[in-house]
This record gives C-alpha cells, sequence and structure tokens, in this order.
C-alpha cells in the first residue's frame, strides 16, 4: 500500500474518522500536538513543516528551511517554538506564531532522526543515525 501523504484525526472513542489534512507532497514522517492542543505540526519528505489548526483542519504555516526529509518535530513546553529534526544533519528552532526560523543546530554527521524538550523547556535532546545523542542548551 502506498502512503497517500495525508494526516487522519480521529475521535477514539467514536471510532469515527474527524478531519483529512491534505497539504503535503511527500510521505508524512512525523506529528505532534502544541501543549495546548490547538496546533498539529506535520513533517514530511518533501522537506517541509505544516502547521495545522486542530479545530478547523485549516494549514496555518508552511515552514520551509531544510535541505532534506524532515524526520520528526517537537513542541517547546511552553508552545512557543518548535524543534525539527531533518535527514539534512541539521536541527532547526522554529518560532510559531512567526513562522521565523531562530536557530540551525549542525553538529551531527547524519541524519537525525528525533528530537525532544526537556520538561523545563532548557535542554533540547536529539538523536542521530550517527548513533549518537546530543544535549542542546536552549537559549530561546
Amino acid at each position: 500500500m502506498l502512503p497517500d501523504n495525508t494526516i487522519k484525526l480521529w475521535n477514539l472513542k467514536s471510532n469515527k474518522l474527524l478531519q483529512t489534512l491534505t497539504g503535503h507532497s511527500g510521505w508524512v514522517t512525523g506529528v505532534a500536538i502544541s501543549p495546548d492542543g490547538q496546533i498539529l505540526a506535520s513533517t514530511s519528505y518533501d522537506q517541509t513543516i505544516k502547521l495545522w489548526n486542530i479545530n478547523t483542519g485549516k494549514l496555518v504555516n508552511t515552514l520551509a528551511g531544510h535541505h532534506s526529509y524532515v524526520w520528526s518535530v517537537a513542541f517547546s513546553p511552553d508552545g512557543q517554538n518548535l524543534a525539527s529534526a531533518s535527514a539534512d544533519y541539521t536541527i532547526k528552532l522554529w518560532h510559531i506564531s512567526t513562522g521565523q526560523q531562530l536557530y540551525t543546530l549542525g553538529n551531527h554527521s547524519d541524519w537525525v532522526n528525533s528530537v525532544a524538550f526537556s520538561p523545563d523547556g532548557k535542554t533540547l535532546v536529539s538523536g542521530s543515525r550517527d548513533m549518537t545523542i546530543k544535549l542542546w542548551r536552549c537559549a530561546i
């Protein structure tokens, strides 16, 4: 079965499909929900991150800047920023409300597969195909 490049939102109690989000031109590789439950971020082979309003299903913003597949994203605990992990060996930090790219972290020697923030938002952790896990002090 080939992927259809969509994201499907389900009601877990009724098992009913609520919405199908379409907009990526490549396989969807990861999703994350903002701490307030209002925004869904999705990553894709199309090298973008898309931000969606969960209530309406409307596309809010497309974040572009990676030069290869984007594997995963994580919201900061305050919901103001987003970290993205890419096959271009970098992590990018984004400001949610403006869509502005704040920083690029590039100390891995292979694909960065995952990112996560510590509960206090002061540390970002990244995991890479280079078989390392790195801790980054956040200055945002």
